[in-house]
C-alpha cells in the first residue's frame, strides 16, 4: 500500500446526501489523504434542484453521473455508485476509495472494498449510521471539515480554551464533541495495547490502532488540530520526545500512561 501522499483515490459522491456548499472543503480534505484520480458525483441532474451544483462541479473538476429518479421518494444514486465502484475496483486503477454520503446503504460496499484490500475513507454528517462508519478505515465528519475551513475571523476557539467567551463556546459546542472519559480510556487502552515493557508506545502506532478500533476518531472532533495536542491535554498520559536515529532528523513522540 503506497503512502497517503501517493495513494490514488476514487472519490464517489452521493449528491442526495452531500452538502453542495462544502464541496470545495471536502475535496481539500480528501487531498490530505491521497490524490483523487477519479472524481464522480451521482444524482438526477435533470432536476431543477441540482442546478446550484454546476459551478462547484466545474471548479473542482468533478464528473456528474446522471441517475434518474425512477421512483418518487427513493434515492436512485445508490445502485449507480455501487456499480461504478465495483467497475473501478476491478480496473485496478486506484488504491482506495472515498465515499461521500451519510447513507447507511453504502455499508456493504465499504466492507466489500476493504475485503479487496482497498483503503476506504467515508465522509458524512454526524447523523451517519454507525454501521457505515464502522465499515470504513477512517470516517470524517462534514461538521469538522466545515469548522476547519471556516473564515479565520469566524472560527470559534476550541472548547478546552477557558479564555473563550460564551458565544464562541456555544458555536464550538455545535461542531465539537466532549472529550469524555470513554475517549480517554480508549486512548489509554490503545497505548497499553502497543506499549513496550516500560509502558512506552510510539504515538504513530497508537493513532493507527485507534483508527482501526474507532474509524470516526479524529482529534478535531474534540477541538484539537493534532493528536499530539489532544494527548498533551490529558493528565493521565505523559509524553516523551526522542531523536529519530533512523532519519537522523526530527523527533519521534512516545506516550505512556501515568
Amino acid at each position: 500500500m503506497p503512502n497517503k501522499n501517493d495513494m490514488r483515490l476514487a472519490v464517489l459522491i452521493d449528491a442526495d446526501n452531500a452538502p453542495r456548499t462544502q464541496l470545495k472543503s471536502i475535496m481539500e480534505e480528501i487531498a490530505v489523504h491521497g490524490t483523487p484520480t477519479v472524481k464522480r458525483i451521482y444524482g438526477d441532474w435533470t432536476s431543477n434542484t441540482m442546478d446550484s451544483w454546476k459551478d462547484s462541479l466545474l471548479h473542482n473538476a468533478i464528473t456528474p453521473i446522471q441517475q434518474y429518479g425512477y421512483t418518487k421518494g427513493k434515492n436512485s444514486t445508490d445502485s449507480a455508485m455501487i456499480i461504478d465502484a465495483m467497475d473501478i475496483l476491478y480496473s485496478e486503477r486506484v488504491d482506495g476509495f472515498c465515499i461521500v454520503s451519510s447513507d447507511s446503504d453504502f455499508t456493504r460496499l465499504a466492507t466489500r472494498l476493504r475485503e479487496a484490500g482497498m483503503k476506504v475513507i467515508g465522509i458524512g454528517e454526524r447523523k451517519t449510521p454507525s454501521p457505515f462508519i464502522a465499515a470504513c478505515d477512517k470516517f470524517i465528519y462534514i461538521e469538522i471539515i466545515r469548522a476547519a475551513h471556516a473564515p479565520k475571523g469566524n472560527k470559534p476557539k476550541p472548547r478546552h480554551d477557558t479564555r473563550q467567551d460564551k458565544p464562541a463556546a456555544q458555536a464550538a459546542q455545535a461542531e465539537q464533541l466532549h472529550l469524555t472519559r470513554d475517549i480517554i480510556d480508549a486512548l489509554i487502552d490503545t497505548i497499553e495495547d502497543v506499549a513496550d515493557e516500560d509502558g512506552w508506545a510510539y504515538l504513530g502506532e497508537v493513532g493507527t490502532l485507534l483508527l482501526k478500533k474507532q474509524p470516526s476518531f479524529d482529534s478535531r472532533n474534540y477541538g484539537f488540530s493534532k493528536l499530539t495536542q489532544l494527548i498533551q491535554a490529558i493528565d493521565d498520559i505523559e509524553m516523551e520526545f526522542r531523536p529519530n536515529l533512523i532519519a537522523n532528523n526530527g523527533q519521534l513522540i512516545y506516550v505512556r500512561t501515568k
